[in-house]
């Protein structure tokens, strides 16, 4: 697992640098002033996935499913107990998370990214897409996948492949109740915690489980799994695989 930027790194502009301690971002040229923020963090993060070497799994008789890994803004906040409110819309980058309905027979009640099971010959990038409208109504083009992170293999079956896609402000987001009890809007500093994430051991199993804080609560892996490499790849450059975490018990049903 790597744990500092590559050799001969040299990225776009860095648009967490006031929200940051200086050097946890990685070496980044400053931006001009003609580019907002936004426009830098998509061109940074699009720079990484083109040169990220994606590591796809064979299915070997798991469903295929896909989430996607949405950059939106913060909006009015999160709604996490220990995340601030805000009186007025932030336009500070963060990701879409959802709480799955209560009613559903599996994973009911546990956080998630929006996603599901691909249809028959459905690639990856149009599942979530699809799933993203279904979901909590947010409507997307082809041109809005900026690309994928790595595969992975759930305890109860599944194999996920999480695509990374700007979804820009979505002020208009209606969730499906059939599926989601609510939207949270998670700020990409909150992952950014010096105590993220956390690792501990679950008896019978190899390696640790995976979980990361957000607000006084935390997400587990295969969810966490996709937050941590995204922010130690897209965000610090630090290249680093995530398939081998394992996921609580009571995520393997």
């Amino acid at each position: 697992m790597g744990h500092g930027p590559m050799d001969g790194e040299h990225w776009g502009g860095n648009p967490l640098r006031a929200a940051v301690p200086p050097g946890m971002l990685g070496r980044m040229r400053v931006p001009t002033p003609t580019m907002t923020a936004a426009a830098t963090l998509r061109e940074t993060l699009q720079q990484r996935l083109s040169s990220f070497e994606v590591r796809s799994l064979a299915p070997e008789g798991r469903r295929h499913a896909a989430v996607a890994v949405a950059v939106t803004e913060a909006g009015f906040g999160a709604d996490v107990e220990g995340l601030p409110a805000h009186d007025r819309w932030n336009p500070e980058p963060a990701l879409l998370l959802t709480l799955r309905a209560a009613t559903l027979r599996s994973h009911a009640g546990q956080w998630a990214l929006p996603g599901g099971r691909l249809d028959a010959g459905e690639p990856p990038e149009a599942a979530a897409l699809r799933e993203l409208a279904e979901e909590v109504g947010l409507r997307l083009g082809d041109d809005a996948v900026l690309g994928r992170l790595d595969d992975y293999a759930t305890r109860s079956g599944y194999l996920i492949t999480p695509v990374v896609v700007w979804a820009g402000a979505a002020t208009r987001l209606v969730p499906n109740p059939a599926e989601v009890a609510s939207v949270h809007r998670i700020p990409l500093t909150e992952l950014l915690r010096e105590d993220a994430p956390i690792l501990n051991q679950v008896s019978g199993v190899e390696h640790p489980v995976l979980r990361m804080p957000v607000g006084t609560r935390w997400i587990a892996a295969p969810t966490a799994a996709f937050l941590y490499q995204f922010r130690e790849w897209l965000l610090c450059g630090r290249p680093t695989r995530v398939a081998h975490f394992d996921q609580p018990h009571f995520a393997w049903r």
